[in-house]
C-alpha cells in the first residue's frame, strides 16, 4: 500500500498565529437526560399578548407566525448608565447573541413591531441555566467525551494565561458560566489566502474526465473536423435523443453502453415528493438494500421499520423490529450482503441482529461487542475492555463484504470487529482520542482495510495484517472539526467523509499521510471550539488545515445538530457520478466530483411543510427542549439513492421544531410538479383521491401516510401554522419558573 512520505502546508495560504484547543461537538444524549441546558425557551409579554419563541439554531427570537423579533432596550433607575454601557460593550465584543437594540420586525400586515424589555429582565432571563448556556459566546462541551468527563455538570472556566483579551476590551467573563466542559474561544487567527479550496476543483475535474466517476459525453466530429454546434450538442444531451441513438444502433456497442450511462446519470430526483411517510419519532437513518428490494428506517422510538421496495414506486410495509432497553436512540444499522440479517445499535455495547425475512416474527438476538472472549463484564461475559466495566455506546456499524464480521465505532474511542461465527469481538483498536462516529470497510472483497472517523478530527486507515503495534497504516488530515460519517466507494481506493466544519471531503488511499508524519501532529490544533448544538458554524473563524491531503472539498450543506451523513451515488442508477449528503437546512445536496452542484438541492423541507397537523406534537416524548419555536423545520439526517432507479429516500427530523420524523421518496419526473395519475397530483392534495387508489404506486404524487403506509385523513386537511402556545407556556413555567418574568404568572393554561 502506497502512502505519502512527506506532508507540507498548502502553498496558497499561511497562518500568522498558532495554537488552539480541541473543539468538536455533537448532540449529547447525556446532557439531555441529566439537565435541561439544551432547552430553548419562549417568553410572553402580557401587555401585548405576544408570545415569543427562541430559535436557538438561528440565534433569534420569533413570534407565533415565525417572524423574527428584535428588542429595543429599556432602562431602569437602579441600573447605572456606565455599568450598562460596560455590560453591552462586553457582550458585543464577545459576539453574544443577546438582543441589543433598535431593530424592528417587518410584517405583511403591519409595518413594525417593537417590544421594549429592560436590562434587568434580560439579565434575569440569562440567569436561567438553559438560556444562559445558549447566549454565552463560548462553546459548551464540544464532544460527548468532554461532557462525560465533566459529569454533565456546569463548570466555570479556569484561568488561562494564554487567553488574551484584545486591547481596549474589558474581560469580565472570567467567572461566568460557560456550559459543559467549556473552553474559551481563542482569538481568531488571520489567514492569508483562501479559507476553502476553490470550486471547481482542478483535481475533481481530472477525476471526472478520467471516467472513474461516471461516463463523459464525448461528442463525435463531422467529416470536416469541425465540432458540432452548441445547439446540436444540447439536443444530443436530451434523454429522448440518447434513447433514440441507442435503439437505432448507429454506434458501436461501447458507444451504446455509454449512451445508457449518460442517460441514467442525468436522471436526478427532484424536490416533489412521491411519498411522505409520517413517523411519530425522529428518523435517524434509512437505506435501500444493495439490490433495492427493501428499505429500512430507524427511529428514535427504538424501532426499525422495513418496507418491500421491489417496485421502488410502490412501497409495501411488512415488518417492525425493536431495540428493547436502548438508550436515547438507534444510532446506526447495517444490512448483511445477502439481505437476510439487519444489525442495529444504540448507545450500548450490545447490537441487535434481526432476521429481515417476511413472516419471521422471531426476536432479535443480542451481540455483545464488549465480549472479547476472556470472561469478565458484559451480558455475554465481556472482556472489560470498554469504559465503565466493558460497557460503551456504539455510534456506527458496517457488515463486511462476506457477511461474517461487523465493524463498530464506539464511545470508548475504539474500533471493534465482531466475528459472527465466534460470537464475540475478535479485535479492538484503541486508535483515537475521542468518540469514533463512523467506520467502514475499504472494499467488499477484503476485510483487511478499515476506515475510522472520529471526533478528534482524523480519518484513520487500518490494515489488519499489520496491527501488532496498534498503529494505523496511514491517516487523512484536513477536517478541522469532528467527523460525522464516512462512506467507501468500495474499490479500495476512494472514501468520503462529512464533518462538523461544514465540509465533505474526498480522499484517495494513495495520498494518505504516513503514520510517522501524522503522529507528530496535533490534529486538534486547527479547531475553533465550535459547539454546533446551539448555533451555526462561523466560516470566518475557519482556518484551513496545513496538512490537508483531500482531493476535493464539497460545501454548501450544513452539518449541525446531529451526525449528518454523506454517500457516493450508486453505479447502477447514476453511473457513480455524484456525491450527495443530507443537511441541516432540510435539503439533499448533490455535487459533481469537481465540487460544483449537479442540480438544485432536493428540498425536503418544502416538500413536507405542513404535511401533518400541529397537534401531532403530542407524540413527541420530550427528548429535549432545544429549538422549540412553533416553526416547521426539517433536518435531513440520512438519504439513500436507489441502486437501479432514479429514486432517493430521505430520512429526516421533521415537523414542528423537528420533534417528529419523516421518510420521503423523491424521484426523477422531468421537472414536473405532479404526475399523470389521479386528480390530486398538484396543489392541495385530497384524501379521497389517495384513499381510492388501489396501491401507493397508482396514487398521485405526494401521498401522506403513516409508518404502516396507511392513509390518514388528518394529513390532508388544511394545516394551520399556529401552534398550541398555551401548552408550551405551561411547560416552561413548570420547569423553569419563568411565568412571572414577563407578566403572565397568574394566568391559567389548559
Amino acid at each position: 500500500m502506497a502512502s505519502q512520505e512527506e506532508a507540507s502546508p498548502a502553498p496558497s495560504w499561511n497562518t500568522e498565529a498558532e495554537g488552539s484547543t480541541s473543539a468538536d461537538d455533537d448532540m449529547d444524549f447525556e446532557l439531555a437526560e441529566s439537565t435541561q441546558s439544551g432547552m430553548s425557551d419562549d417568553v410572553e409579554e402580557e401587555a401585548g399578548e405576544t408570545t415569543l419563541y427562541f430559535d436557538a439554531e438561528e440565534g433569534v427570537l420569533r413570534d407565533e407566525d415565525g417572524d423574527e423579533v428584535d428588542f429595543e432596550m429599556g432602562t431602569e433607575s437602579s441600573i447605572d448608565e456606565s455599568e450598562e454601557q460596560e455590560e453591552d460593550g462586553g457582550q458585543e465584543g464577545e459576539g453574544s447573541r443577546t438582543p441589543q437594540a433598535t431593530a424592528s420586525t417587518a410584517r405583511a400586515q403591519q409595518a413594525t413591531q417593537t417590544i421594549t424589555i429592560t436590562q434587568q429582565q434580560i439579565l434575569q432571563l440569562l440567569s436561567h441555566a438553559g438560556i444562559r448556556g445558549i447566549f454565552q459566546p463560548t462553546a459548551g462541551a464540544t464532544t460527548r467525551s468532554q461532557a462525560r468527563r465533566a459529569n454533565a455538570q456546569h463548570v466555570e472556566l479556569p484561568e488561562d494565561e494564554d487567553d488574551e483579551t484584545p486591547d481596549g476590551e474589558d474581560d469580565d467573563m472570567g467567572d461566568a458560566y460557560l456550559g459543559y466542559g467549556a473552553r474559551r474561544r481563542r482569538a481568531r487567527r488571520p489567514v492569508v489566502g483562501d479559507r476553502y479550496p476553490k470550486i471547481p476543483s482542478e483535481e475533481g475535474q481530472k477525476l471526472m474526465a478520467s471516467g472513474t466517476f461516471g461516463t463523459n459525453d464525448r461528442c463525435d466530429h463531422t467529416a470536416c473536423g469541425e465540432p458540432f454546434s452548441d445547439n446540436t450538442m444540447r439536443k444530443r444531451r436530451k434523454l429522448a435523443r440518447r434513447m433514440l441513438d441507442r435503439e437505432m444502433g448507429l454506434s458501436s456497442p461501447g458507444r451504446q453502453h455509454a449512451l445508457t450511462s449518460l442517460a441514467t446519470q442525468d436522471l436526478i430526483p427532484t424536490s416533489a415528493a412521491d411519498l411522505i411517510i409520517n413517523l411519530n419519532a425522529r428518523c435517524y437513518s434509512g437505506q435501500f438494500s444493495e439490490d433495492g428490494s427493501f428499505f429500512f428506517a430507524c427511529g428514535q422510538d427504538f424501532k426499525v421499520r422495513m418496507y418491500d421496495t421491489s417496485n421502488p414506486y410502490d412501497w409495501k410495509y411488512y415488518k417492525t423490529v425493536h431495540y428493547y432497553g436502548g438508550q436515547w436512540t438507534i444510532t446506526d444499522a447495517t444490512l448483511s450482503p445477502d439481505n437476510r440479517n439487519l444489525a442495529y445499535s444504540s448507545i450500548r455495547s450490545q447490537v441487535c441482529l434481526a432476521n429481515t425475512e417476511q413472516g419471521d416474527d422471531s426476536e432479535p438476538r443480542l451481540l455483545d461487542f464488549s465480549d472479547m472472549g476472556t470472561g469478565g463484564h458484559g451480558y455475554g461475559g465481556g472482556g472489560g475492555w470498554g469504559r465503565s466495566r466493558g460497557h460503551f455506546g456504539i455510534w456506527s456499524l458496517r457488515f463486511s463484504g462476506d457477511g461474517k464480521e461487523i465493524v463498530a465505532g464506539t464511545s470508548d474511542q475504539s474500533v471493534y470487529v465482531y466475528d459472527l461465527e465466534a460470537q464475540r469481538s475478535i479485535l479492538r483498536i484503541p486508535g483515537h482520542t475521542d468518540d469514533v462516529n463512523a467506520v467502514c470497510f475499504g472494499d467488499k472483497q477484503s476485510p483487511h482495510i478499515l476506515y475510522s472517523g472520529s471526533d478528534d478530527t482524523t480519518l484513520k486507515v487500518w490494515d489488519r495484517r499489520s496491527l501488532a503495534s496498534m498503529r494505523p497504516a496511514g491517516m487523512f488530515l484536513g477536517h478541522t472539526e469532528g467527523l460525522t460519517y464516512i462512506d467507501s466507494k468500495g474499490d479500495g481506493r476512494y472514501v468520503i467523509s462529512n464533518a462538523k466544519d461544514q465540509t465533505c471531503k474526498l480522499w484517495d488511499l494513495r495520498k494518505m499521510i504516513s503514520t510517522d508524519v501524522g503522529e507528530r501532529l496535533n490534529p486538534q490544533d486547527y479547531t475553533t471550539n465550535f459547539d454546533y448544538r446551539f448555533s451555526p458554524y462561523d466560516t470566518d473563524d475557519h482556518t484551513p488545515h496545513p496538512y490537508d491531503c483531500s482531493l476535493v472539498t464539497f460545501r454548501g450543506h450544513r452539518v449541525l445538530k446531529t451526525l449528518i451523513r454523506c454517500h457516493f451515488s450508486p453505479p447502477g442508477s447514476t453511473d457513480g457520478r455524484y456525491i450527495y449528503s443530507g443537511s441541516h437546512d432540510g435539503k439533499i445536496h448533490i455535487w459533481n466530483l469537481d465540487g460544483t452542484t449537479a442540480s438544485p438541492p432536493i428540498n425536503v423541507l418544502q416538500a413536507t411543510k405542513n404535511s401533518r397537523p400541529a397537534d401531532d406534537e403530542r407524540y413527541v416524548d420530550r427528548y429535549d427542549y432545544y429549538g422549540r419555536g412553533g416553526v416547521w423545520k426539517t433536518i435531513v439526517r440520512d438519504c439513500s439513492w436507489h441502486p437501479s432507479a432514479p429514486v432517493i429516500a430521505a430520512t429526516s427530523w421533521n415537523g414542528w421544531d423537528h420533534g417528529l420524523g419523516t421518510c420521503t421518496v423523491h424521484s426523477w419526473n422531468d421537472g414536473l410538479d405532479g404526475d399523470e395519475v389521479g386528480d390530486g397530483a398538484a396543489g392541495a392534495p385530497r384524501a379521497d383521491v389517495y384513499a381510492k387508489a388501489s396501491s401507493l404506486g397508482s396514487a398521485p404524487m405526494g401521498a401522506r401516510v403513516t409508518a404502516q403506509l396507511q392513509h390518514d385523513d388528518r394529513f390532508y386537511g388544511a394545516q394551520s401554522a399556529a401552534q398550541p402556545t398555551a401548552a408550551r407556556r405551561t411547560r416552561l413555567r413548570d420547569r423553569m419558573g419563568l411565568g412571572g418574568l414577563f407578566g403572565g404568572e397568574g394566568e391559567e393554561d389548559d
